[in-house]
């Protein structure tokens, strides 16, 4: 019997003797791979998979990721996510998750499937805890994309499939929820073809949605599926319903021939009326979904057991092993111009080829911090040295396990393609490490981004032993998106992050995990400043105090980017000649982008989306250095700024509101109120979506607000969308203010005559 079947039947058969069960899984060497003996490492990596689980809030994906483990085998229950039998989902481990019924923290875990092992990461669906996707995404080699049957494509929606296609995942995607009220899978597909721009299609039809759903028609095999027993581990094949022939002969000619487009063989056999074989059928599929150029789409209900198992089905069979993914590290000792050289990266299991991973995320444990790693090359062993090539620092591997949520399996190594962790390793999120420390190589960069909310934290109380410190500490470190920062005019301290939620939600934690209460005071906004035109510079930085002095020349212009950009700074070198030595550029650029840049003169904010242009400029053989230009770069970026008209910029959220149909103008009215901007509507039977973009600066106290307007039935989310421009009378009041406050804080003259 094979391995995976072994593990479900004892765990379901004999669920009183699951604890010794699991200490004699515990003692499986990580070797056997879940195969008999003679599998090879070459065969063990062609069965791999690495997926990821996405969605937008509420669609349902930890639901799903409980399901797989209960019919891989993994654990011996189900549970729900709000833990309302006080257990709550197995990936949501955190008190706080359970409390909420929201996922924070990514999580990983192993199963294997009908012979294929599979790692799999749970993200959050929440915009505020959007970097977990981010570095999630990043190590994984394939990803279902959760839709809810309801909702459709939402605003978070967007933002995975952003994330999918940085970092050119392929995906399958799996419609959630057919047995609620209002479920509509064609929508489902209408949206992610129009907007996401997926090449889409069925793989599945339903039979029957809301309460009716009784279970799936296999297009390709042209057999309807039914899930029974008390958790639909019990799969019947039966025929295809009579009134689901015709459609679903339909359906199945309109998945042969959108897959054609993408697919020359599975084309060749369609333009020549041939009727291709459920293998060709599924080939075309893979190829197909490998490449990025098709996406298969399957359904069901997690939470009513139905659909999972033909989605690990289609996990194994479309979605690509580590092998058939191209991943490139850059070589910091090659540089072709400013771009570095790209290495690919060899995925086969071999102690042969030098180790090289990448600590995709760093977490806080009893046993001190555990580093998540992706093994992209070689070989890792416990006991192994080996070194961060960010820091030069070298470390031992005291310790190498698997991950199950939050429990740990000891392994004694790991191979290319494995998603691991580590004990005793002092790294960031985003280093590359490597066992050869010659080897120069970094992998891609995790793209991180911006914080948009800011809010002041104070402790209740004393802290006589630091652990306000010893949290904030941990907390930047383990996410990026959450910083810090002592603010010396209001003499209190900053907490910034992706919104309201994720600073509650660390507030929360310090208060649960530190027994140390804190409050969070009003949110403030990262507004910036920009340029609105075209403006030259032309400035000499020159100074004489005896003995050698400095100078420095830097001629040039600065102009506006785009929208999208407004977030960025942009630095073009256009000298030519020798006026301005080529190693000095690097210090005008640091004065120009780096330092003149942090205090706009309008409001304090950071200066941003603007492109600086240099020209020309003039050095002195003795007196010209690398300080002289930084000097001079920031002086060019301050005689810009005196010339030019600067504005304010705004962070601009796009706000998806969901609400009963009978609320919709009342919520129509409130965002009109916040200087909102409505531009897509969908009434879906008796809920009504919204979605407008909305000044951030006008959405506090939002929640509140719509609980009240809709008898606490709606519910909204929002995500970072763009900057624009402030309104006039923002702009005016924020200046006031700004003015004021350096009023107030100026040392005042002391009055009288001087005797």
């Amino acid at each position: 019997m094979h391995n995976a079947s072994l593990a479900f039947v004892r765990l379901h058969l004999f669920p009183k003797r699951c604890a010794s069960i699991q200490k004699f899984n515990s003692i499986w060497k990580y070797h056997s791979r879940f195969f008999t003996s003679s599998t090879t490492e070459d065969e063990y990596l062609k069965k791999m998979r690495n997926i990821g689980i996405a969605a937008h809030i509420d669609s349902g994906k930890t639901t799903v990721t409980e399901r797989l483990l209960f019919y891989t085998g993994k654990i011996s229950e189900m549970h729900e996510v709000k833990g309302k039998d006080k257990v709550g989902a197995t990936m949501d481990s955190m008190d706080l998750e359970r409390q909420r019924g929201i996922t924070i923290q990514s999580a990983a875990t192993h199963v294997s499937w009908k012979g294929h092992p599979i790692n799999i990461i749970d993200t959050p669906g929440h915009v505020d805890f959007t970097v977990e996707v981010e570095r999630s995404l990043r190590v994984l080699d394939g990803a279902i994309l959760v839709l809810c049957a309801v909702g459709g494509v939402q605003s978070q929606t967007f933002t995975v499939n952003r994330q999918i296609q940085r970092y050119r995942v392929p995906c399958i995607a799996f419609i959630n929820k057919l047995d609620r009220l209002g479920s509509n899978p064609h929508r489902c597909l209408t949206n992610l073809r129009g907007k996401l721009g997926h090449h889409a299609a069925y793989l599945q039809i339903p039979i029957g949605l809301e309460s009716d759903c009784a279970g799936l028609v296999d297009l390709i095999r042209r057999k309807a599926i039914y899930f029974e027993g008390s958790n639909g581990e019990s799969i019947i094949e039966k025929d295809i319903p009579d009134n689901l022939k015709e459609v679903s002969e339909e359906k199945r000619k309109e998945l042969i021939g959108c897959v054609s487009d993408v697919d020359d063989e599975l084309a060749e056999i369609f333009l020549m009326d041939e009727e291709p074989t459920e293998d060709q059928i599924n080939a075309a599929i893979r190829r197909a979904t490998v490449a990025r150029k098709f996406t298969p789409v399957l359904m069901g209900t997690a939470l009513k057991n139905k659909g999972v198992q033909t989605l690990l089905d289609s996990v194994v069979k479309y979605l690509p092993n580590p092998s058939e993914v191209d991943n490139f590290a850059l070589d910091n000792k090659r540089q072709n111009g400013d771009k570095k050289d790209r290495i690919l990266m060899s995925s086969e299991r071999t102690k042969e080829n030098s180790a090289v991973g990448l600590a995709f995320k760093l977490e806080q444990s009893a046993f001190g911090q555990l580093t998540y790693m992706r093994m992209y090359q070689g070989c890792l062993e416990k006991g192994d040295t080996i070194f961060n090539i960010r820091t030069g620092r070298k470390a031992r591997v005291p310790r190498l396990v698997r991950m199950h949520s939050n429990k740990m399996e000891d392994v004694d190594r790991v191979y290319a393609g494995d998603i691991c962790a580590l004990f005793g390793v002092d790294c960031a999120s985003g280093d590359t490490f490597v066992k050869d420390k010659t080897l120069e190589l970094s992998m891609e960069s995790i793209h991180v981004p911006d914080p948009v909310v800011s809010m002041s934290l104070k402790v209740e109380g004393r802290d006589d032993a630091g652990k306000l410190s010893k949290a904030l500490n941990r907390f930047t470190k383990e996410d990026p998106t959450f910083t810090t920062q002592w603010d010396q005019e209001a003499r209190e301290l900053i907490v910034s992050g992706m919104g309201e939620l994720h600073l509650e939600v660390y507030a929360q934690r310090i208060a649960s995990e530190y027994k140390l209460p804190v409050v969070l005071g009003k949110p403030t906004v990262a507004f910036r400043e920009t340029f609105t035109d075209s403006i030259k510079f032309d400035y000499t930085h020159k100074r004489q105090s005896g003995g050698s002095g400095q100078f420095g020349r830097v001629i040039g212009y600065i102009e506006p980017l785009e929208q999208e950009n407004y977030t960025k700074i942009e630095f073009r070198d256009d000298t030519k000649g020798t006026n301005l030595p080529r190693q000095y550029i690097p210090a005008v650029k640091k004065g120009m982008v780096e330092d003149a840049s942090e205090v706009g003169p309008l409001i304090g904010a950071k200066i941003r989306g603007y492109r600086v242009v240099v020209q020309d400029g003039a050095h002195h053989l003795v007196d010209s250095s690398e300080v002289a230009f930084r000097l001079a770069g920031q002086g060019a970026l301050k005689q810009a700024i005196e010339s030019s008209n600067l504005v304010v910029l705004e962070p601009v959220m796009k706000v998806e509101i969901t609400i009963p149909s009978e609320f919709e103008q009342n919520a129509t009215a409130s965002i009109l109120k916040r200087k909102g901007d409505i531009y897509d509507t969908d009434n879906l039977g008796e809920l009504a979506t919204l979605i407008a973009n909305v000044p951030l600066n006008d959405m506090f106290g939002y929640a509140t607000e719509l609980r009240s307007l809709t008898e606490g039935k709606g519910e909204y989310s929002m995500e970072y969308s763009h900057y624009a421009p402030c309104r006039p009378e923002v702009e005016e009041k924020l200046i006031k203010e700004y003015a004021e406050a350096n009023e107030a804080k100026a040392p005042k003259k002391k009055s009288g005559k001087k005797k």
